[in-house]
């Protein structure tokens, strides 16, 4: 394909692709198959890879090349039923696919036109097989935007995008609109910043445009370090063009042209598509000296992060592009005035981006309308911890945080209680369920104690202590912290420090008193957004679940009976019937025979615990063949 010259000559190869993904949308009556394959990272390790290497060669064996293509795809979202492969034009939605079952679906499905009803997603709810995608009620109530493509086009194919109307939204622009005219665009599309702090989009690109500079930069966050978190990692494996078409348009619209895309180096298969997906753009003329014929020149190149935590805070990632120490400066100056290399910078996410063609596609009003007053559009979300249906979701803002759990997520594992759900991340804070039917958005997230973030929602049971909670995010910031300020650095270190004394239960009263006010004073003073934020984790577990801390300090006792210093193994003498294997197995001798006949052997001695000695390794519990020993 030779390099685009003119506006013409893309409308010419548009119009020339549009039967190009006929058979995967289902819009024809083919006795053509295309086989589409989960190739993202989490179905990577669980050896997706493998099985299109396998489909390939049963489509050779069986002289099917004419009629079968196996294609790789994005992730579909429903990483708990993965790998999952899905064929067309017929929607037949297989999960759980093993490359042992290529075969038959080769057999059944290709050759005798047979659904292979044992790879379909049974409903737990009914016990009945679905075949289609859309009827599986993990996808009912999502909205893909940012997901739009993922799971649909050929990651590593430029047509296949463009024939999903992708680069429309460039074309329009740099045929028929002013910078001006596009930033008024998205700002009357409401989007705001997807990376956490939620900072309107429009009037970040205005601020950027209105910045006199004859050089100017536009930067592609890619430093996801949340734990939990995979949203911006999966839009760039399964549609990484269309953050290179909206940095692109990014840099039309505040005067830029050069794009620098932030990446961790943990991320290869994304950066492998990303560096596909740029090299595609510029062979075609849709990136590098006068894109489409016009005087606008825009390229972009990437740069790799080590996977320090606070490079995710703007000011840090610009200091570690430069080759510097990651480490944030204060703001104002903001990097829209003075960014990398003291330039004007316009920094988003990868969601905030991906969401920007979409925009120009349906028109600012119409993305306006999904969504809540002050939240517009959609937010993705990594749905992990103890739900039934782990993976990623794009949900309307305003949905609930009960549809999300139990609609979509298909509720808590093993049929516990749901307990809390932590969204933002290290920085966010723990919903109670007495907020669980509150619309998410930015601001009712803020108003309870916690924050959107970039995505992670983390679902937690009743079997699931919050102290512990708390102390495991802050041992993470503790961790990350760059060390600029004193408030994070110390100031967390010391706020951790009292949250494992409760959990090794050494807790006096007033570090309940000694916890709320430390954390208000690093939430007032530290440096970045990431150390303001650092201690939501334990002011919104204090405010949700203050009676788990009094437990831990006044009752020495885990509720939950996570804190191992706080457990207490009790053998039940109505079960135990003096085998002593128990005693036989505990490593410090903390078992001993009582005087006492067993009930059920009259034969034998029952056996206590000596608390003082028991090191609470859980070994007894796991060796009692009756189950008489538990916390």
């Amino acid at each position: 394909m030779e390099r685009l010259k003119s506006f013409e000559e893309f409308l010419t190869l548009s119009k020339n692709l549009e039967g190009l993904l006929d058979i995967k949308k289902g819009n024809v009556d083919s006795d053509k198959y295309v086989i589409s394959v989960c190739s993202g990272t989490g179905c990577q390790a669980s050896e997706s890879k493998e099985i299109v290497e396998t489909f390939n060669k049963l489509i050779k064996e069986n002289h099917l090349q004419d009629k079968v293509k196996c294609l790789i795809s994005g992730c579909f979202g429903f990483c708990e039923k993965g790998p999952i492969v899905k064929i067309s034009p017929d929607h037949a939605f297989y999960v759980k696919v093993r490359v042992e079952d290529c075969e038959r679906i080769i057999k059944e499905h290709i050759i005798e036109h047979h659904t292979v009803e044992d790879l379909l997603y049974v409903n737990p709810l009914t016990n009945m097989r679905i075949r289609k995608q859309e009827d599986i009620p993990f996808y009912k109530k999502q909205h893909r935007i940012a997901l739009r493509n993922c799971g649909f086009i050929n990651p590593e194919d430029i047509k296949e995008y463009i024939a999903s109307s992708g680069y429309s939204s460039l074309v329009k622009v740099l045929q028929s609109m002013t910078p001006e005219d596009v930033i008024k665009e998205v700002t009357d599309s409401g989007l705001r910043g997807r990376g956490g702090g939620g900072f309107p989009t429009g009037k970040k690109w205005a601020l950027t445009r209105a910045s006199n500079s004859e050089k100017k930069y536009v930067i592609c966050n890619a430093d996801e370090g949340d734990p939990g978190a995979f949203m911006d990692r999966s839009i760039m494996e399964g549609d990484p063009f269309s953050v290179i078409e909206a940095m692109t348009i990014g840099g039309y619209a505040i005067g830029s042209d050069e794009g620098v895309i932030y990446i961790r180096a943990e991320y290869p298969l994304a950066v492998g598509r990303l560096k596909i997906a740029i090299e595609q753009a510029r062979k075609f003329g849709l990136l590098g000296k006068n894109i489409l014929g016009t005087d606008f020149s825009f390229d972009i190149h990437i740069k790799f992060g080590a996977g320090a935590f606070v490079c995710g805070e703007e000011t840090a990632l610009i200091h570690s592009v430069e080759g510097e120490r990651g480490e944030p400066t204060i703001k104002p100056p903001f990097p829209a005035v003075a960014g990398l290399f003291g330039k004007p910078t316009l920094v988003n996410n990868v969601e905030t981006w991906a969401n920007v063609p979409y925009i120009f596609n349906v028109g600012a009003k119409k993305f306006a309308s999904i969504g809540t007053e002050k939240s517009k559009g959609t937010k993705v979300f990594a749905l992990a911890g103890k739900i039934n249906n782990v993976g990623l979701v794009e949900v309307p803002m305003g949905t609930t945080l009960r549809e999300i759990i139990y609609d979509i997520g298909g509720g808590i594992k093993n049929n516990h209680k749901f307990k809390a759900a932590q969204t933002g991340g290290p920085s966010g804070g723990c919903i109670a369920e007495d907020n669980i039917d509150i619309p998410i958005d930015y601001d009712n997230l803020t108003s309870i104690g916690s924050m959107m973030g970039s995505g992670g929602l983390i679902v937690m049971d009743d079997t699931d202590c919050m102290v512990d909670i708390a102390k495991f995010y802050l041992g993470f910031t503790v961790e990350e912290s760059c060390g600029k300020c004193t408030p994070c650095r110390i100031g967390n270190k010391r706020l951790y420090e009292i949250l494992e004394r409760i959990c090794n239960g050494e807790g006096e009263e007033e570090d309940l008193e000694k916890l709320e006010s430390l954390s208000n004073v690093i939430k007032d003073t530290a440096l970045c957004g990431l150390g303001q934020s650092s201690p939501n984790p334990v002011l919104s577990t204090l405010k949700c679940f203050r009676e788990e801390y009094e437990a831990h300090i006044k009752d020495k006792l885990c509720p939950a009976k996570k804190c191992k210093a706080l457990a207490r193994y009790h053998i039940d003498d109505n079960l135990c019937v003096g085998c002593g294997n128990c005693a036989r197995k505990c490593p410090v001798e903390a078992i001993y025979k009582t005087d006492i006949k067993s009930k059920r052997n009259s034969k034998l001695f029952l056996y206590q615990i000596d608390d003082h000695k028991c090191i609470r390794c859980g070994t007894c519990e796991s060796n009692c063949p009756l189950k008489a020993i538990s916390l």
